[in-house]
């Protein structure tokens, strides 16, 4: 399902991601995860058998708050990054407050390939652990240079290097770099951690 070079990276660098990471496939109906790391499994309590090919409602139970999950469906029909606080559940039904994001990331021609979900348990404090990491987040992100700002922000559009460089009028290579600064700077060790850092810092 995964076919191209470019979905391999990203394939390796969801694996790679401590923070709980899915991938899931618009193309497909009722666009289903066909990743899940195994901090995704950990979170959850749920093997990659019982993720892959399910839509992450899964994750919802009586508790979950019906307007945020309309915020990620409008997320996912605008094609727009979301960022919510919400009540989840794990396999053996206990609850837990979940930092999600939900991005879109765009292919070569400009077409969505896939969302990309993330989640972060944030425990019994959940508003001021979550305004805590957007907080840390924007001032990471305002201590950075113009251009890698730049860059940071189509980047969390889920725009690829090629894509980058064509907006900015710079080469690839040069994208190249400033992801590979940016991933540095920010302390992540992956694109979707740093997909993840420029969400919650609002670009």
């Amino acid at each position: 399902m995964l076919a191209s070079i470019s979905d391999e990276r990203l394939l390796e660098t969801v694996g790679y991601s401590p923070i709980a990471t899915v991938l899931s496939n618009p193309r497909l109906p009722d666009n289903p995860l066909v990743v899940a790391n195994q901090a995704f499994c950990s979170l959850t309590g749920y093997p990659e058998s019982e993720i892959v090919g399910r839509n992450c409602r899964f994750l919802s139970g009586d508790g979950t708050e019906p307007w945020l999950t309309e915020r990620i469906r409008e997320g996912v029909r605008t094609r727009r990054p979301v960022l919510v606080d919400i009540l989840n559940y794990r396999r053996d039904g206990t609850p837990f407050r979940n930092a999600v994001l939900v991005t879109p990331l765009f292919d070569d021609d400009g077409e969505l390939a896939w969302f990309l979900g993330s989640q972060i348990e944030i425990g019994q404090e959940s508003s001021a652990v979550f305004a805590g990491r957007r907080e840390r987040a924007v001032l990471a992100v305002k201590a950075l240079p113009p251009r890698q700002r730049q860059v940071l922000e189509l980047i969390a559009r889920g725009l690829l290097n090629k894509q980058i460089a064509w907006e900015l009028k710079i080469s690839e290579k040069t994208v190249k770099m400033h992801r590979a600064l940016l991933m540095e700077r920010l302390g992540v060790p992956t694109s979707a951690d740093l997909i993840r850092l420029a969400v919650e810092a609002g670009l």
